[in-house]
């Protein structure tokens, strides 16, 4: 049974809808980052990569040579640095390592494939002129941040650069067809998305690419060669189906697949870090995954 806390996010996206603005699609997500608590103990640095908004969470007494680059959701309409921040804090925190959370531009200013991904392989590559391992890095997405980390891996490959250790998936939006069953199957639990919407930002996204297009949905493209992939997603999205079949897709190239469905758990339940039992669990599961992929020991009890 879920928990009392894990229902914010529900009301959140209820008020959300509740209130759109001229009937557009919601822009204006500032409230997103109040699902998540401080998670304390992190400092927070914006560095300069080529003009791209970023921005380091790094833990008090992390190890800085192993590193998270992050990819925030919103649907290429909404979210940021800012709103993703203490999210992927939380799961730097965990796991003892630094964060580099990547920001790109939004729809409608430019944020059309495949400038998120270039945005991103761009800060993976200005992260291994630092003289950060690749195998010392892995990446985190989600929602349509997950869609971008799997994109920028795709590009990074085809560039000769070496793959990141591993990849950490969050309620993954990569079906830019929008054929998913649980479309359908979870339309009445489902407290944000429907197909119709989720078509919309899919065809903002692409532009004039084709959703077929392998470059940009990872359903059709070789993962061969791809790190550890861990996926998790929650049991009433509607994107559901988008982790189960990435799961088998990534499984039939030969890459290492986790999957965790979080039973009655809303798209991007993680967000509530700090404040429901459930994401607290979720980003535990994807610490304890994530260290010894990045060669760190297990933390200890409590830790």
């Amino acid at each position: 049974m879920a928990s009392s806390q894990s229902g914010a996010v529900n009301r959140l996206y209820q008020m959300w809808l509740a209130n759109p603005a001229e009937g557009e699609v919601i822009r204006d997500q500032t409230q997103w980052d109040v699902l998540t608590a401080e998670p304390g103990g992190v400092d927070y640095l914006e560095p300069e990569i080529g003009g791209a908004p970023a921005m380091w969470a790094v833990p008090k007494g992390c190890v800085e040579d192993r590193v998270l680059v992050c990819a925030h959701g919103g649907g290429f309409v909404s979210g940021s640095i800012y709103t993703h921040r203490k999210l992927f804090a939380h799961l730097a925190k965990a796991v003892g390592a630094r964060a580099l959370i990547v920001g790109y531009p939004l729809l409608p200013n430019g944020g059309t494939y495949p400038v998120p991904v270039d945005h991103v392989v761009a800060a993976y590559r200005w992260l291994l002129g630092q003289g950060i391992e690749a195998d010392h890095v892995a990446f985190a997405g989600d929602s349509a941040g997950a869609l971008v980390a799997v994109s920028a891996q795709l590009r990074v490959r085809d560039q000769g650069l070496p793959l990141p250790a591993a990849t950490m998936l969050m309620s993954p939006w990569v079906d830019l067809e929008v054929h998913g069953q649980t479309m359908s199957s979870n339309a009445d639990k489902e407290a944000l998305f429907n197909q119709p919407w989720v078509r919309q930002l899919a065809q903002g996204y692409l532009g004039r690419t084709s959703p077929t297009d392998p470059r940009a949905n990872s359903l059709y493209a070789d993962l061969t060669g791809f790190g550890p992939l861990y996926i998790q997603v929650g049991g009433y999205e509607v994107l559901l189906d988008d982790s189960r079949r990435l799961a088998e897709h990534a499984e039939k190239a030969g890459v290492q697949v986790r999957l965790d469905v979080f039973p009655e758990m809303q798209h991007t339940f993680q967000m509530m870090a700090g404040r429901a039992p459930e994401a607290d669990d979720a980003v535990g599961r994807l610490a304890e995954w994530v260290r010894p992929r990045l060669g760190l020991a297990a933390r200890p009890p409590g830790r």
